[in-house]
Parts: C-alpha cells; structure tokens; sequence
C-alpha cells in the first residue's frame, strides 16, 4: 500500500477552461494522474439523444491540449470520463479525433484507451426480462417498446474499466459515460488504497475546485490520499478549502449527503471528519465505503420526441397580467382550434404547446408555492413540439400571431399585448428529446458491458478486447 497518492482535478468539466498557471502550480506538486470529468446529465437529454457536445471543439481542445501536455511531460496517466457530454459513441469518436489532432500537432506518442459506454438493446432486454433492471426514484415506465424507440442508451461505468485500462498501459483514457467518482478512483484503488478515503476524495474532486470557500473560476484541485484520509487544496492561491465548504460538497447532486450511491457499493460519509490544516486545505478522515452485494450501474437513455419551434415575449399590459391565467387558457384553446381548421393538427394529438411564465413560475412550474404575479412585467417563453420541423414552424406561427391580439373582456377592439424582443419572433429549437430511463442493471462482471479499444497513437499498432 503506498503512503500517499497525488490526485489532479483539471476541470470540473472539460471544456469549460481553468487557469494554466493554476495547472502548472498543480503540476510542481508532483501528482500520480490528471483527471477530468467531460460530462454531464445536468444539460438534458439532447446531447445523448442527438450526440452532440455541450462544450465547444474549439473549447474542448484547448483544455485537453493542456492537459496532454502536462501529463506526457510527467509521464503520468491523463484520464477523461463522460466524453463529450453524454459518453455514447458519437462523444467517444468526437474527443478521440481531437486526441489524436493534439498527439500529431505536438509530436507526441502514448497509449490510448478507448472505453465505450453504449449498452445493446438485445442485452438490456434480456436483463429486463429476467429481472434484473430495477427502478430508482423517480422512474419512468421501461419496456422492450421504450428500449426499441430510444435513440442511445449509456451505463454508467464504476473504476473497474479505468482500472483494466491503467493495468493495460494506458497513458491517456478517454471513456463514454461514467460515475463521475471513478474517474478519481481508479489509479488510487489500483495502488492499494483504502476505498472509504479514495470515493470520498473522488467525491470532491469530480468537480475540480468547487468545494472552495469562494469559487472564482473553474480551475483545478488537489488531492493527498492515504490510508485513513486525505487532504484536499486547491492550487490557486485565491481559492481555499475550508471544512464548512469540503462538508458541503457531498449535498451537491445528492439526496442524502452521508450515503454516496457508486457501482461497486456504498460511501457512508456520516463518520467523516473535516480539519483545516491550513488556511487553504482540509483533512478528512473517517469516511467508509460499503461494498455492495450486487454490482449495478445508472443506465441512461434518450427517445426523441419531436422537433420544437420557441417565441419569446414580454407581457406588460396590467389588463392582461390580473387574468393572465384565464387569458392562456382560452389562447390555448384558440390556438388549437385555429390548428386542427388551418392545418389539421391536434392539440396534444399531433402537437404540444407549452407557456413557460417567468414572473410567475417559470422556474417551478407546477410546484411553485407562490403562484403569483406581482411584479409589472412578465416574460413568456411559448413552445410548440410538432413530430416534424415544418408542422412545429406551422404551429408556432399561428400561435405567436393568435397571442398577439388575443382579447380580453375589458377591452373593445383589436388589441397588440406582447412585445417580440426577435424579428422574426420564432426561433428553431431543435429535435427534442426526452430521458425515458432511470434504472440500474445488474452486471455480472464490471468490464461485461465496456468494451476497452487500444490505439497507440503515433504509432500503427492498434488491439481490441
């Protein structure tokens, strides 16, 4: 067992920048790995359903160039999860190209590791049929239809992938989707690390430097992990760990703060410890993880459900605002009536028409408390999901128009009651999509569904297991 392994966090999110010279500062303290977190849920399902990026090539590459830089000069292991948003196919292929790009550019040569995520829908559904998909909370209905009509399903992987990797050679890993924390604690938990003080420390550092007092940027933070605990800092000499911001971190995406849900098991953060060594770092110690009776990873997928056209406007007319519930409600209606008589569309049939209301609950929706309107003004975002682009336009048009002089009983005439900040008003939103999946499956092995590619870059050899 080593006395001390040093992790890296470049980013909580690549392609979202952090300081070069917060890296270099980072870098002269000699750490064992780089790691980056690429993706996320948090945007929505476009990205897995679609395949594209949130984060910018242009963006996305600069990070990595640095981050390749630094870890080949070192001679350390870089190590990226949730390539490319989402960690399907389409985001693993899109950070490879610019992987190998930075390689050529800058005359350097490494192992890579290619760690796809996708799930076969031939194996989900044997899963599913021999009971062992089970729901979380909340769940959406999953069945063979649901699994047939989804555009992309992804697991997310624990270390063990990573680890076969770093155990192959690997000097930089790209991986599709992924627990954010096993990026972190693979490389500690290869060396014979204690699990409970590597998932925690991995906890914190999955979002680089956020469990600082005082974020300034997204930048990159520091590791010490041992036996029984580890020491947490961020290199920027403007951003510090104190143990009320490292205590907080664990509620951040967490229904309960003390016990951390991974693959493999468990972390009970409910013993732990937080002690400022300095002004600048923490010590943690007491944390646990709990081994798991059955290995199990997230799956996520994306079903495409139409194409959305968007108006934005602003409502300030008093008359309008005191009814403005009743006055949707009957734009609704009109709106649906003028749709099925103009262009044989069906309200909630053939299309979906939604009226987001911010200055009211915008925000919440349904489940806002204080479901009123008190300020002078509101903004009204109004979408229309149609099955096609051409019907969504159709639709979007005829309801921007049919809002725009909607009566209401105080008024005699022709009234204009919104305000269009855009010309032309409508604006194309894209393919929508939805996530139809929130279950685990069970593994019988932790590599059975990610498959591992090798490629040495720079060099004609390539291998598949």
């Amino acid at each position: 067992m080593p006395d001390e392994v040093r992790a890296l966090a470049a980013t909580g999110m690549l392609g979202t920048g952090f300081s070069e010279t917060s890296l270099d500062l980072a870098m002269a303290r000699r750490p064992h790995f780089i790691g980056c977190d690429a993706g996320s849920s948090d945007p929505g399902p476009f990205y897995l359903g679609h395949g594209q990026t949130q984060a910018s090539r242009a963006a996305t590459k600069r990070d990595l160039r640095l981050m390749l830089r630094a870890g080949r000069a070192a001679g350390i292991p870089v190590i990226v999860g949730s390539a490319g948003t989402a960690g399907g196919d389409p985001h693993l292929a899109f950070t490879r190209e610019i992987v190998e790009e930075i390689a050529a550019e800058e005359n350097m040569h490494f192992r890579l590791a290619l760690i796809h995520a996708e799930l076969d829908r031939t194996f989900l559904k044997e899963r599913l049929q021999h009971g062992r998909v089970h729901p979380l909370q909340p769940a959406p209905a999953f069945d063979e239809d649901i699994i047939d009509r989804a555009a992309r399903f992804v697991g997310q992987m624990g270390a063990e992938p990573f680890m076969a990797a770093l155990e192959a050679g690997a000097d930089v890993i790209v991986a599709g989707r992924s627990s954010d924390t096993s990026i972190y604690a693979a490389y500690p938990l290869l060396r014979g690390c204690a699990p409970g003080p590597v998932w925690h420390a991995a906890k914190i550092l999955e979002c680089g430097a956020a469990s600082v007092a005082q974020r300034l940027h997204p930048d990159p933070m520091l590791a010490w992990i041992h036996d029984a605990d580890f020491v947490v800092e961020a290199p920027h000499p403007g951003m510090r760990c104190t143990p009320n911001s490292v205590v907080a971190h664990p509620l951040y995406e967490n229904a309960d703060p003390f016990r951390l849900t991974e693959p493999a098991g468990v972390l009970d953060t409910s013993a732990a410890d937080y002690v400022a060594i300095s002004d600048r770092a923490v010590r943690v110690s007491g944390s646990r993880f709990i081994p798991s009776d059955r290995y199990t990873v997230r799956i996520e997928g994306a079903e495409y459900l139409g194409h959305r056209y968007v108006v934005i406007a602003g409502v300030r007319d008093p008359v309008v605002l005191r009814q403005f519930d009743l006055f949707l409600a009957g734009l609704r209606e009109t709106i649906g009536h003028k749709c099925e008589a103009s262009l044989g569309l069906q309200l909630d049939q053939d299309f979906r028409l939604v009226f987001r209301v911010y200055g009211k609950n915008g925000v919440m929706g349904a489940l806002e408390p204080h479901n009123v309107i008190e300020g002078h003004e509101v903004g009204l975002v109004v979408e229309a999901i149609g099955r096609t682009a051409e019907e969504a336009h159709a639709v979007i048009s005829v309801a921007w128009h049919t809002g725009l002089h909607h009566p209401v009983p105080e008024w005699e005439g022709l009234i204009s009651n919104w305000a269009f900040p855009y010309s032309p008003p409508e604006m194309d939103g894209g393919p929508v999509y939805r996530f139809c999946v929130n279950h685990v499956v069970e593994l019988d092995d932790p590599l059975e569904t990610f498959r591992i590619e090798y490629a040495d870059v720079g060099l004609p050899a390539m291998a598949t297991v």
